[in-house]
């Protein structure tokens, strides 16, 4: 009883707000709306009567990208004002949320770099959510090819933003020393920025898990099981894409590959042990095929010719009903992780209506995974 006293007085208010969000959620009513929609002035009118009102008033046209770009603002600004009313620890693990678009858009702004793309189209494709000040933010792609400017590189993004740990932990691991800027770049230079990547997510994850563990209560079983089960999707993910590549080789896959798995999640050990070995698709189905869950995700990848469904929705099916029966609980932090994720779905649904719409696909239209839905197989059955 003194345990809900204390969480209703510290963080009763920012409960309330984002319970009021999820009423917010478009309906299997308002899907029916939009799928019937010719056009996407249409579209427009239609979420005008819903909680996006008009949100698209401002923009002079409309198209799936603007509907990404204003849909995506509003989730934002709602986060920002749950965030605002924070306190500790509630304040750290909203910015531990955070924390993945911080990778995504550094790992974003390097890659583009790379690639010789210009730093204002880069920084206007980077998440609102994982934003740094703007000098921050142009300073990661300005730097030179050379020495002192990977040494620039290493004190920006480690230094001055909140991932830099996760930089830092994976410098240290892949290089025996790290007392020159030349070292920095030579570690850059020679892993894949797909392979760094991978590598700071798992860091990540387990670095939340561990936080969500010291939280305690239903924060730590709900999101316990969240982030498993998000580490166990990027575990057989970063199996199956890595087929055909370098590090599905023999030499590769019991080190390199191996690294990349997080050490958390269901799987994880006796089953990344397995996947570690995997060396074709037969390989990785039997790795997983103890466990249920994975068993009917893989068939679904298996059978993807045939329902018309790819292994991502299922992942996507999976994680929308755990995130949704996050909210069945009380008193636990996991709901405004689980009111993130679920708009970041939302949204996704609505860009994919919208380009069903605008390339005439109207038989593709209804592929989607839709929150809080009343006949989710999962509230079907």
């Amino acid at each position: 009883m003194s345990g809900l006293c204390v969480h209703n007085r510290d963080f009763g208010m920012t409960e309330a707000l984002v319970r009021g969000f999820r009423t917010g959620f478009l309906t299997d009513q308002d899907y029916h709306h939009l799928t019937q929609c010719d056009t996407l002035e249409d579209v427009k009118m239609n979420l005008a009567e819903t909680d996006y009102d008009a949100f698209l008033a401002d923009a002079p046209a409309v198209t799936p990208a603007v509907i990404l770009e204003k849909a995506t603002a509003k989730m934002v600004a709602e986060f920002r004002f749950l965030r605002a009313q924070a306190d500790e620890p509630l304040s750290t693990f909203l910015d531990y949320v955070t924390y993945e678009y911080m990778i995504d858009n550094v790992m974003l702004l390097l890659k583009g770099t790379l690639s010789g793309r210009d730093v204002g189209e880069l920084i206007a494709q980077c998440h609102p959510l994982g934003r740094f000040r703007d000098s921050t933010m142009r300073s990661i792609p300005a730097f030179e090819n050379s020495p002192k400017g990977y040494a620039d590189l290493y004190q920006t993004v480690l230094v001055d933003t909140p991932v830099g740990p996760y930089f830092s932990q994976f410098l240290a691991e892949s290089s025996e020393r790290l007392g020159s800027a030349a070292e920095v770049r030579h570690v850059l230079e020679e892993v894949e920025l797909e392979v760094v990547k991978h590598s700071l997510m798992k860091l990540y994850l387990e670095d939340f898990a561990a936080f969500c563990d010291g939280v305690g209560g239903d924060t730590a079983e709900i999101m316990g099981e969240i982030l498993r089960a998000r580490a166990d999707q990027r575990a057989i993910n970063i199996t199956l894409n890595s087929f055909g590549t370098p590090l599905n080789e023999p030499a590769m896959r019991a080190t390199d590959r191996k690294r990349l798995y997080p050490s958390i999640g269901f799987l994880y050990p006796a089953g990344t042990a397995k996947l570690a070995e995997a060396a074709d698709e037969g390989a990785l189905g039997a790795a997983i095929s103890a466990f249920p869950v994975y068993r009917e995700i893989w068939a679904v990848h298996q059978n993807e010719s045939v329902e018309d469904r790819s292994i991502d929705d299922a992942f996507y099916e999976r994680e929308v009903q755990m995130l949704e029966l996050a909210f069945e609980g009380q008193m636990h932090f996991g709901i405004y992780y689980a009111f993130v994720k679920l708009k970041e779905q939302e949204i996704r649904n609505l860009v994919w209506i919208s380009e069903c719409i605008v390339q005439q696909q109207k038989d593709e239209i209804n592929k989607f995974v839709p929150c809080f839905s009343q006949t989710a197989p999962w509230r079907a059955s």
